[in-house]
């Protein structure tokens, strides 16, 4: 099985593409890192899985679906009971957003 070592100008490439601003000592980081995970897929990748079987599912479960039915859902006073401020029939709340100067 052949060594996968990624070369300097290829992790630039990879950071360009992904738009990173590596340092040097990221950048030789990254040599190490990516090319000892390449190495372990091309490990993965060499395993012989000719003797074992396609399988979808591991367990003999089935899909558990329930039936799709419309059933009745709270009041509005109960969906309200504990809300901290309400107007009518809403919820208040602050608002999530702030005007920028």
């Amino acid at each position: 099985m052949e060594c996968m070592t990624l070369t300097g100008e290829e992790i630039d490439h990879i950071a360009e593409l992904a738009r990173l601003h590596l340092s040097s000592e990221d950048r030789e980081r990254m040599v190490e890192q990516l090319s000892a995970i390449l190495d372990h897929v091309a490990r993965i990748q060499a395993a012989d899985l000719s003797s074992v079987s396609e399988t979808m599912h591991m367990g003999e479960e089935v899909n558990r679906w329930r039936r799709d039915e419309v059933l009745p859902s709270l009041s509005v006073d109960s969906a309200l009971a504990n809300a901290p401020d309400s107007d009518g029939h809403y919820f208040k709340v602050e608002a999530i957003q702030e005007e920028q100067s």
